[in-house]
């Protein structure tokens, strides 16, 4: 039987969203949508490029743009961007229509992930401990607001965070 709701999954860059994601999808059958790869199909370019020549409120207003589009739909999977939570009506759409799950993950654990990754346009020439702490701080009590469940990514392996994350539907 499938889920009459949708998994979203917060958190910050290389919490670890894309993998949980796919976790899900492969495991459990669930339709799988990376925003920010969707938001990159549409505009025909990547995130940086996006970020460059249209700046960050337009990509902001696509994301919202893609979340208000999958209210309705169910037995979806979304890795959102790291911004996602950090305006109200994108919350309130994914509260609309699923579980909000913050993964979270320690600022060595979050460089680690990262640090050879160049698609991640608030962290290029930033990859360092200090920074992402910050930047993490910032958003925690957004991510916090939205989620309606919490789960740590640390050290833990991805077939025991994605059975974790898929028992959240029956709350």
């Amino acid at each position: 039987m499938q889920p009459e709701k949708n998994i979203f999954l917060i958190g910050f860059m290389g919490a670890g969203k894309s993998t949980v994601a796919r976790y899900l999808h492969r495991h459990y059958g669930m339709e799988w949508l990376e925003m920010d790869k969707e938001i990159e199909k549409r505009e025909g370019m990547p995130i940086s490029e996006i970020f460059r020549l249209k700046g960050e409120p337009y990509f902001r207003e696509r994301e919202t743009e893609l979340l208000l589009s999958l209210v309705g739909r169910k037995n979806m999977v979304v890795s959102c961007g790291g911004g996602v939570p950090l305006r109200h009506q994108n919350v309130e759409a994914m509260k609309k229509s699923g579980v909000v799950v913050f993964l979270t993950a320690r600022p060595e654990t979050i460089l680690e992930r990262v640090k050879d990754n160049h698609d991640r346009p608030l962290l290029e020439g930033h990859k360092d401990v200090e920074y992402i702490s910050q930047l993490l701080e910032q958003r925690r009590e957004k991510y916090e607001a939205a989620a309606d469940v919490l789960t740590a990514t640390d050290g833990r392996d991805t077939e025991e965070i994605g059975n974790e994350v898929y028992t959240f539907l029956g709350k």
